[in-house]
């Protein structure tokens, strides 16, 4: 039978703490780093309005937390993503710096957002790995509103019509569809 003595319950209590310690390490060695992935312009569609993805300024993706890239057109394509799907399977997201396109963390940048900045979706935002350079932009452009990650989460989200209605953002037809509607119309003006 062994003797509880005070070093062995000194021992047994380092012995336990070195135990946690070690698991805890494992578990924040074993955490998942995740990486945005390249986009593809020849492949890549957003996730939610299906249009094709540029590799700039306002590609935006999600990484799963299985490892899948989910890649938008405009930050608030991802937004509406994240609105409808929740987070709980969301390991990082990611938006790209104004000025240079490098990835950046969505809740490490800023944000600048104004109904009249063009944006694929025309949600107006757009996103800095630096709180200067998005304040030196606004400066610029004479508009905008400074936001954070946090700030955004009670942001209103509204697309600016009037940007979608200009026919740089018109995405509700193909050329196809375009071509055959313009055929019907030609056949009906001239009685067939």
């Amino acid at each position: 039978m062994m003797k509880w003595t005070r070093s062995s319950k000194s021992y047994r209590v380092s012995l336990t703490a070195l135990c946690i310690l070690a698991v805890w390490l494992m578990t924040a060695c074993g955490s998942k780093d995740y990486k945005p992935q390249a986009i593809n312009e020849e492949t890549d569609r957003c996730v939610i309005c299906n249009m094709a993805i540029k590799d700039d300024v306002f590609a935006t993706q999600i990484i799963t937390t299985d490892g899948q890239s989910l890649k938008f057109d405009d930050i608030g394509c991802m937004n509406e993503w994240i609105t409808q799907n929740g987070t709980d399977t969301v390991g990082a997201t990611f938006v790209r710096d104004y000025n240079s396109s490098q990835w950046l963390k969505y809740e490490k940048a800023y944000y600048v957002y104004d109904a009249s900045i063009k944006t694929p979706m025309a949600y107006g935002l757009v996103s800095f790995e630096q709180k200067t350079k998005a304040e030196a932009f606004m400066k610029e452009q004479g508009t905008g509103k400074l936001m954070t990650a946090e700030q955004l989460e009670d942001h209103s989200w509204e697309v600016n019509r009037d940007m979608m209605d200009m026919g740089s953002h018109d995405h509700s037809h193909t050329e196809e569809t375009a071509d055959a509607e313009e055929t019907h119309k030609e056949e009906e003006h001239h009685g067939k």
